[in-house]
């Protein structure tokens, strides 16, 4: 640690409050409560949709929220988001509390502790990890330790040197924001690019070629259940070659019938689907795989088609969208499948068709690994910077280097 330096734990400068209960016992108040879902994955305020709630004078005046305010985020969070945000209350309008799923952390004496230089710490240790070791589960609820939390260690240089540190964070923190609006810019127009290419080859293409639908060119095959074995993407029922006979065009039956799926066949997921955009999630059999279809899965197999032609004209954006039978319907059946349109070029133009769309989207493919890395990238000089800061190192000159 640098001269002039020291550390403190979170409880020796902070005081703590937790969260707001609406109760029953009037009189009330109208109040804005911030929940978690006003927190950014950035650890900043998104005020955009707070709740205004009547609750007890009472318990309001107990939680009001003042300015400077780090709110931190105790419980809530899933599987794949760590609990442990913290934003910083800044409105100087209005009447704010807070929701019982967070905290407040407020500094004590503002001449010694810059609540934006806390901020910053506790934002770093929420994106390097160092919080969600601190976190209990239950139900897919993630709780943080709150005691534990309250004991972490902040370095505390003299307040200026605080404020000159914050400053910095705050010019290289806009610089990385731009530039992860460039890229994450990028990335959504290299796939719009393919999507908006692919539509335009159909839609284009509709009026010089045959309509038909899938009942008059294709055969339909339900599936059945069984034992099943998912692969690691969730994308396939995969089946154990116990199941399958030598020649592959047969099955063997365990307790259950198997529904077997062959090289070529389209096959797509019929059950719990969102507004009905099965199609969306068909893939293409490859022959050096074995799978059986289950009752969630229907297939399809045409001889008039260039199979990856067909899956192309299926993944088009909202191509089923006409086809739902209900805003909530989640299931579809054999028939909605059957009378979707389709459009049958030459088998020539279709293999002309798929082979312009592979190259476009290997491309797009290429971009998007690019672009992925780049916001990767940002992230983690994100936390170089902040742990240069606290450690002392951090200067215009460090950023840069």
């Amino acid at each position: 640690m640098r001269k002039g330096w020291e550390k403190k734990k979170l409880n020796e400068f902070c005081e703590f409050s937790n969260g707001l209960w609406t109760g029953k016992k009037p009189p009330f108040q109208t109040v804005g409560v911030i929940r978690n879902t006003n927190f950014t994955k950035d650890c900043l305020l998104d005020d955009s949709d707070v709740v205004y709630l009547e609750v007890e004078q009472s318990q309001f005046q107990k939680r009001k929220l003042e300015f400077g305010d780090i709110i931190l985020e105790k419980s809530g969070g899933g599987p794949k988001q760590p609990v442990g945000r913290v934003v910083i209350f800044n409105k100087v309008e209005g009447h704010f509390s807070f929701s019982n799923f967070t905290s407040v952390i407020r500094v004590k004496d503002k001449n010694e502790v810059d609540y934006n230089y806390l901020h910053r710490f506790l934002f770093m240790e929420y994106i390097s990890g160092a919080t969600e070791k601190m976190q209990s589960h239950s139900t897919g609820i993630r709780n943080l330790k709150f005691d534990e939390y309250k004991t972490i260690e902040i370095p505390l240089p003299p307040l200026p040197e605080q404020q000159r540190i914050v400053a910095i964070l705050d010019e290289a923190f806009a610089a990385i924001a731009k530039a992860k609006a460039n890229a994450e810019q990028n990335l959504k127009n290299a796939k719009e690019l393919f999507e908006s290419y692919l539509q335009g080859v159909f839609e284009n293409g509709k009026e010089f070629w045959e309509e038909k639908t899938l009942d008059k060119v294709c055969e339909f095959r339900n599936g059945a259940a069984h034992e099943q074995h998912i692969n690691e993407d969730g994308k396939y029922i995969l089946v154990n070659s116990k199941f399958i006979s030598a020649d592959g065009e047969k099955f063997k039956r365990t307790n259950n019938a198997l529904a077997p799926l062959f090289v070529n066949d389209i096959a797509f997921v019929m059950s719990d689907v969102p507004n009905g955009k099965a199609l969306a999630k068909c893939f293409l059999v490859d022959e050096n795989d074995t799978y059986t279809l289950n009752q969630r899965i229907g297939a399809i197999k045409s001889k008039v088609f260039v199979p990856d032609f067909l899956v192309y004209q299926f993944n088009r954006n909202r191509y089923l969208l006409s086809f739902n039978n209900g805003e909530n319907q989640t299931n579809l059946r054999k028939g909605d499948i059957l009378r979707c349109p389709i459009w049958l070029p030459s088998i020539e133009d279709q293999q002309a068709i798929v082979r312009q769309l592979d190259a476009l989207r290997a491309e797009t493919q290429r971009l998007e690994a690019i672009y992925q890395q780049k916001l990767a990238d940002l992230e983690e000089l994100k936390k170089s910077i902040l742990q240069k800061a606290f450690a002392g190192e951090l200067t215009h000159k460090s950023i840069t280097s």
